[in-house]
């Protein structure tokens, strides 16, 4: 929840034309604004074919009698192809859970548009050490109703809840184990080649000084950015770490 709508404008023409001028890479970059910039975005970006446009959440429901919420289908009339699921932000402040989250997935899925799905531990999980089990059970009851074809057009995100806004990262070896060990899940349920075929994305702090490491690992494929993404030259430094 950041930018007016002129502020995220300005952003947003800043990355464009920052990376038609500096980027020539294979990175899909997907731009996530607020629900009422997507309009206004979508078209500013539209000469930029680096550039797709996102949405930080949508409603389980196609239509309806709920006030305030707005559906899959309305977010593709406005030029979104991606929509994130289950922010850890979401799950804590609006209590959002995975029957919930497998639902929208679905909503999501049958409009064309491409879920980015959210899993993550608390540092209370993580130093419990059950920061695996957490992890299985955010990704099988949220994802695993899916068959093998709709798999393959999801994005898994694992953003560690302690490491988002800390300024806290997980290390480079602590992020590839939890990447592979989400990969193994997708393999054991579905199939090696599926699971090497999804993308899965590290979120938790990542900034310019450390996304070359991190995109290193042989299991993370992206980054889902956070407060590093309101500034365009940090925002577009991270992009071209991935080279």
């Amino acid at each position: 929840m950041n930018k007016t709508l002129e502020e995220g404008m300005g952003l947003v023409s800043e990355i464009s034309n920052m990376l038609k001028d500096e980027y020539q890479g294979r990175a899909k970059v997907v731009l996530v604004p607020p629900f009422i910039h997507i309009n206004a975005v979508s078209r500013l970006a539209s000469d930029n074919s680096q550039i797709a446009i996102g949405a930080q959440n949508c409603s389980n429901h196609k239509s309806g009698a709920y006030t305030g919420e707005v559906s899959a289908a309305m977010l593709k009339s406005c030029g979104t192809t991606y929509v994130i699921v289950g922010h850890s932000e979401r799950r804590q402040y609006f209590h959002e859970n995975n029957a919930w989250l497998a639902q929208k997935v679905d909503a999501i899925l049958s409009t064309g548009l491409t879920p980015i799905y959210c899993c993550g531990e608390t540092l209370e999980e993580r130093e419990s050490n059950t920061h695996f089990a957490v992890l299985e059970k955010q990704i099988s009851e949220g994802l695993f109703h899916l068959n093998a074809e709709q798999m393959q057009e999801v994005v898994v995100a694992y953003e560690p809840v302690w490491a988002i806004g800390t300024g806290k990262t997980a290390s480079t070896a602590q992020a590839q184990e939890i990447h592979a060990f989400i990969r193994e899940l997708i393999a054991k349920k579905y199939s090696d080649p599926v699971a090497q075929e999804i993308t899965i994305q590290y979120g938790g702090s990542v900034k310019a000084d450390n996304a070359a490491e991190l995109f290193s690992a042989p299991d993370i494929d992206g980054a889902l950015v956070g407060g590093a993404a309101l500034q365009s030259r940090s925002f577009v430094d991270i992009v071209k770490a991935m080279a």
